[in-house]
């Protein structure tokens, strides 16, 4: 495995070993003494999927208490990652990725990080491993097209939930 800083205060992007024969690929998402070094401290809790289709955009969503290690295990999607944290110095900063499921690249999230995917090619499968259980009361979205953030996506009419359109809970602290 290897990893690497991003532009993004604590942000890790991790490429696994992905080992491929005649009969498909293999790789191990997680092994909490192969990770020990990268996510010391972390504790994950829970494991999330979404599947999702072409021009989904889900997010921007996050909380200010809760570590991610995400994937995209089928399909290829552009994670951008935007820094809510206003004590970062990266704050209100944001960093794109492409990322697909056949080099299962991941991203390590520190909280307070705006997590998102819109699907390129799909269906899109989306892992996430998180270090607090989901609570909807903790939560915030930044809403996809804010001005005030300047986000660029590959596409210009992505299909938005309710939640994501409006950024329906609040932008930060």
């Amino acid at each position: 495995m290897r990893v690497f800083d991003t532009e993004l205060h604590g942000v890790k992007r991790i490429e696994p070993e992905l080992f491929t024969d005649h009969r498909g690929s293999y790789v191990e998402l997680f092994d909490s003494e192969h990770y020990r070094e990268v996510c010391a401290g972390i504790e994950f809790v829970q494991d999330d999927i979404s599947v999702s289709h072409e021009r989904v955009l889900r997010g921007l969503h996050g909380d200010f208490a809760t570590w991610k290690l995400v994937s995209v295990l089928a399909g290829r999607g552009y994670a951008l990652i935007a820094d809510n944290r206003p004590e970062s110095p990266t704050f209100h900063r944001w960093q794109a990725f492409l990322l697909n499921g056949d080099t299962r690249h991941q991203l390590l999230l520190p909280p307070g990080l705006g997590n998102s995917i819109c699907v390129l090619q799909g269906p899109l499968v989306y892992w996430y491993k998180q270090s607090t259980h989901f609570a909807a009361g903790r939560q915030f979205t930044l809403r996809w097209n804010d001005p005030a953030w300047a986000f660029t996506w590959p596409i210009d009419d992505p299909i938005l939930s309710v939640r994501d359109r409006e950024g329906a809970y609040a932008a930060s602290t």
